[in-house]
C-alpha cells in the first residue's frame, strides 16, 4: 500500500516552485534516492532520473537557480546530483553539482565560520540549513577528493551545535542569531523560543547522513551529541506513536501530532540504529504513523496528512514570525508536502532495510 501511494504521488507530482530548483523537489529526490538503495527497483531510478533532469538545462545549468541569493536549501538537492553522477557517470550531473559547491565557496558565514541560512536571514544559523548544506558538502568533498570540504563541513555542525543547544531541554533552538539583532532572539543567548519538531527532524537527519557518509573516526567530534539528542528525541515520543509539533510541549491544547516531523524521526533514528548511534528498536514506528496520518484521500487513493506547511523566523509574506509555541501552532496543516511525503518515502526504505535485516537474522538463527 505505501510504496503503492509513493509511486501515484511521484508520478503526478509537479514541481514545487514552478520549475526552479528547490530543497522542497530535493526532499522527493532523496526519498527516491533511498527507496533505489533499499529496494534496487528500478522505478525509483527512472522517476528520480526524470524528475531531476526536467530541472536541468544545457551545460549543466539548474533551473531558476541564482548562486547569489546564498540560500542553503538550494544545496540540498545536490545530493540527487551526485547520486546520479554515480550512477550513471553522467558528467553533467558532477558539473551542476558544482555550480551549488560555488556558491558554498563564497556562501557568507558567521563569526564563528557557520554558513548564514541566506543572505536575507545575516548572522543567523537555523537547524534546516545543517541538513540543507552539510551532507552535500561532504558527499562532494568526498567524490571530489577535497579531505578540506569534509572537515570544514563536519566542523561547522559541531560549531552550530554548540552555538543552538538549550541546557534547560537537552534539545537545540530551532535558530540563532550570533548578532543578537532579530526581534525573535533571546538578546543573551540569540536562540529562538520554542522547539519546533521539523527543525529538530532536520537536524536528526543531518547528523545520521553525515555519521554514514564519514564514517565513526571522522564523526566521532559529534557522536556523543548525536547519540544524546537521539535519545532524547525518543523519549518525547508520543504513546499515540508520534511526536509533537512542539516537541516538549503536551500541556498545550492546541498541540498535535506532526507527521513531517515524525516520519524525519523515525527515519533518523532507524539509520541510528544501524550506526549504532541509538541503541533503542524503533519497530512498528513507520506503522503507528501511517496507520494515523496516510489516510483514504476525498479523491480516491490515499493522502498523508498532518503536515505543517512551511513555518519560520522573522518577516514573511507581511507576517512577522515569533518563533514562540503558539506561532508554530498557527501554521497551516496540509496533505501530501512534499517536506512530508520525502521523509516518509527514506523512513519507509530504512523500515524496509530493517525488515529484511530482520529476517535475515531470523534465517541464521
Amino acid at each position: 500500500m505505501l510504496m503503492e501511494y509513493f509511486d501515484t504521488y511521484v508520478q503526478g507530482y509537479q514541481p514545487y516552485k514552478n520549475g526552479s530548483w528547490c530543497y522542497e523537489d530535493g526532499c522527493i529526490y532523496r526519498g527516491l534516492e533511498c527507496l533505489h538503495k533499499a529496494t534496487g527497483q528500478a522505478q525509483w531510478r527512472d522517476h528520480l532520473i526524470r524528475l531531476v533532469d526536467a530541472r536541468m538545462g544545457e551545460g549543466a545549468t539548474l533551473s531558476g537557480y541564482n548562486p547569489n541569493e546564498y540560500n542553503i536549501d538550494n544545496v540540498q538537492p545536490g545530493r540527487a546530483l551526485l547520486y546520479l553522477e554515480a550512477m550513471t557517470g553522467k558528467a553533467d550531473y558532477l558539473t551542476a553539482a558544482g555550480l551549488l559547491a560555488g556558491q558554498l565557496a563564497n556562501h557568507p558565514r558567521t563569526r564563528s565560520g557557520v554558513y548564514w541560512h541566506k543572505l536575507r536571514y545575516p548572522w543567523q544559523v537555523w537547524l534546516d540549513g545543517l541538513y540543507m548544506g552539510a551532507p552535500f558538502q561532504i558527499g562532494y568533498g568526498l567524490r571530489t577528493g577535497s579531505d578540506a570540504l569534509v572537515a570544514d563541513a563536519v566542523r561547522q555542525v559541531g560549531t552550530a551545535l554548540d552555538m543552538t543547544y538549550v541546557p534547560a531541554t537537552g534539545l537545540y533552538a530551532h535558530a540563532v542569531d550570533e548578532a543578537r539583532k532579530q526581534p525573535w532572539a533571546n538578546p543573551e543567548t540569540g536562540h529562538s523560543r520554542a522547539h519546533w519538531a521539523r527543525a529538530l527532524g532536520w537536524l536528526c537527519m543531518a547528523l545520521v547522513d553525515i555519521a554514514e557518509l564519514v564514517g565513526p573516526t571522522r564523526f566521532a567530534p559529534l557522536e556523543a551529541r548525536t547519540r544524546d539528542l537521539l535519545a532524547r528525541i525518543a523519549d518525547l515520543r508520543q504513546p499515540d506513536g508520534l511526536w509533537l509539533q512542539v516537541i516538549d510541549r503536551p500541556d498545550l491544547d492546541e498541540n498535535y501530532g506532526e507527521s513531517s516531523a515524525t516520519a524525519m524521526f523515525v527515519y533518523a533514528l532507524l539509520r541510528g540504529a544501524t550506526l549504532g548511534l541509538w541503541d533503542g528498536a524503533p519497530d512498528r514506528f513507520l506503522d503507528k504513523l501511517t496507520a494515523i496520518a496516510l489516510r483514504p484521500a476525498p479523491n480516491g487513493g490515499l493522502e498523508f496528512a498532518e503536515i505543517c506547511e512551511v513555518a519560520g523566523l522573522g518577516m514573511f509574506e507581511e507576517r512577522f514570525r515569533d518563533g514562540s509555541a503558539e506561532y508554530y501552532l498557527s501554521e497551516r496543516r496540509v496533505v501530501d508536502d512534499a517536506k512530508g511525503v520525502g521523509p516518509l518515502m527514506m523512513a519507509a526504505a530504512l523500515d524496509f532495510e530493517w525488515a529484511q535485516d530482520r529476517e535475515l537474522l531470523s534465517a541464521s538463527r
